[in-house]
């Protein structure tokens, strides 16, 4: 990831929104890395694909498997006391 000053990106804005296209463009202030402009299609990529839990365990390359065995040990933790 290409690494870009604030000020530097300020003045070259273009640039980086044109090589934002291609790849991922960091931005730092006094070195440190403080922001990250990407494409508009990569960021639709990473948000919430509104998908639940049940269904993405559903599309697991596991979920057909019949040599998952998946037992709940039934002892207790501790000692009961009442």
């Amino acid at each position: 990831m290409e690494a870009w000053p604030i000020h530097e990106a300020k003045a070259r804005f273009s640039e980086l929104v044109k090589r934002a296209q291609q790849s991922p463009q960091q931005l730092t202030s006094h070195g440190q890395p403080v922001a990250v402009v990407l494409s508009a299609e990569a960021y639709q990529r990473q948000q919430h694909t509104g998908e639940s839990l049940l269904e993405f365990l559903q599309r697991s390359p596991l979920a057909d498997a019949d040599d998952l065995v998946l037992e709940r040990d039934r002892s207790s933790t501790r000692d009961e006391e009442i």
